[in-house]
């Protein structure tokens, strides 16, 4: 492969290792290496709580994952389980890239997740010391000696290659550093065994390349990318790259998104049997959604709606069902839309089938310029309008400042979700 044409750069791909526990072991003075310790969901939302992040020392000691629930902890003194606290994490996340933008400009930095963040020191490590790997150091030393975080890194010279350095090789080296440039993608990607294992390649894609007889990086490699081309479309282009380490990403570059839909879903904190309960929650979700479709000054022209049993019943009713209705008109109303949801609802649940999980959604989005009126009805603007005041309350006052009475009913879920940080409990501040 001639590598000469290709974009090289400087690149930072950093994980802080075991994020959630390791922010939970520091607020309370202990040592993340060696202090067993979990974070665990609530109980209520996910029948017997699951594991949300452990320290490398409960992985090291009883084998835990975040697969786990609390079930299938050991019963042992030693082991500390604790709640999750998402706006601690949110502050512990800003605070660490804080520090990276003192090595790269604004332009130059993209947090990739709440522990993972992408640094393109391309045109600034020079300021900072005589080698990368010095740099790379430093930042470790900085965010440790700050926030008593601990970093791994991967450096690649594109992000694709720092992103496998930092998944594969980093987690293995005492220094916490993985390095994969051009000059060793033979070494250092093609002997990956599991192909799983490569970021962007999930057990689809692999059981996909497996059909071509292609079952490791190597092979994948040294497959005929026209071949690849053929049967996988750009992603077989895309594939082929990245066997070879190449990536051609612009993080200067905006990239244009289309808004396809808004969603949310939950899970029961219960089983859910009775029809009024359940469509309590459909309505709040529903409202929910509408909500930030109007925030997105969008429109909504379909809906679609989830429903998944209980494991007890899924042995007689299956796993649930899905279904998506295109609307007549298109609408940021609540009421329309909570209606055809409802209509769903009523049209494939099977009478006291046991409910856990709700999913809905907001489809075919335009730009919210009017409503499309027809000869049936009467014009409803006030009915939008009313709702954009109650938006602007819920912004000012809070979520519970206003909000539907059939919240109050059994089975409501709006007030104990209204505290929660992406599905999860805030906690308390850092003190």
């Amino acid at each position: 492969m001639d590598y000469s044409q290709e974009p090289t750069g400087v690149y930072l791909v950093i994980d802080n290792k075991s994020f959630y526990a390791t922010v939970e072991c520091t607020a309370r003075g202990l040592d993340p290496l060696t202090t067993p310790l979990v974070v665990m969901s609530e109980a209520a939302n996910t029948n017997g709580g699951l594991v949300l992040a452990s320290s490398p020392a409960a992985k090291r000691m009883f084998n835990i994952s975040n697969v786990n629930r609390r079930r299938d902890l050991p019963n042992d003194k030693r082991l500390l389980v604790v709640p999750p606290r998402m706006n601690l994490y949110i502050e512990r996340n800003i605070a660490v890239n804080n520090i990276f933008r003192e090595y790269v400009a604004d332009e130059d930095l993209i947090p990739y997740s709440i522990d993972e963040s992408i640094l393109n020191l391309t045109h600034s490590w020079r300021l900072f010391g005589n080698n990368i790997l010095q740099v790379v150091r430093r930042i470790q030393h900085e965010v440790k000696e700050r926030l008593d975080l601990i970093t791994t890194v991967g450096l690649g010279n594109n992000p694709l290659q720092a992103k496998i350095a930092l998944d594969i090789y980093s987690k293995h080296n005492s220094e916490f550093i993985g390095v994969i440039t051009y000059d060793t993608v033979p070494n250092k990607i093609w002997p990956i065994a599991d192909i799983t294992d490569i970021w962007g390649i999930n057990h689809r894609t692999a059981a996909r390349l497996a059909a071509l007889n292609i079952h490791n990086i190597h092979q994948l490699a040294n497959a005929d990318p026209y071949l690849l081309k053929e049967k996988l479309g750009l992603m077989g282009t895309q594939l082929y790259a990245t066997a070879w380490g190449i990536d051609r990403t612009n993080m200067h570059t905006q990239v244009l998104r289309r808004d396809k839909s808004i969603g949310n879903s939950q899970v029961l904190p219960r089983d859910y049997c009775q029809k009024d309960e359940i469509e309590v929650v459909i309505k709040e979700l529903g409202a929910q959604i509408c909500s930030r479709l109007r925030a997105h000054n969008k429109q909504a022209g379909g809906v679609y709606l989830s429903i998944g049993y209980s494991l007890s019943i899924q042995d007689r009713y299956g796993a649930g069902f899905a279904h998506s209705l295109k609307l007549s008109t298109s609408t940021a109303e609540t009421d329309k839309i909570t209606a055809q949801l409802l209509y769903l609802f009523d049209k494939y649940w099977e009478e006291g089938a046991a409910v856990r999980h709700i999913g809905v959604s907001v489809t075919r989005l335009t730009s919210r310029y009017g409503e499309q009126l027809d000869i049936f009805s009467s014009p409803r603007q006030d009915k939008v309008k009313v709702e954009d005041v109650m938006d602007e309350i819920r912004r000012r006052f809070g979520k519970t400042a206003i909000m539907r009475a059939n919240s109050l009913k059994p089975g409501g879920t709006f007030i104990a979700r209204s505290g929660l940080v992406g599905g999860h409990s805030g906690g308390n501040s850092f003190e």
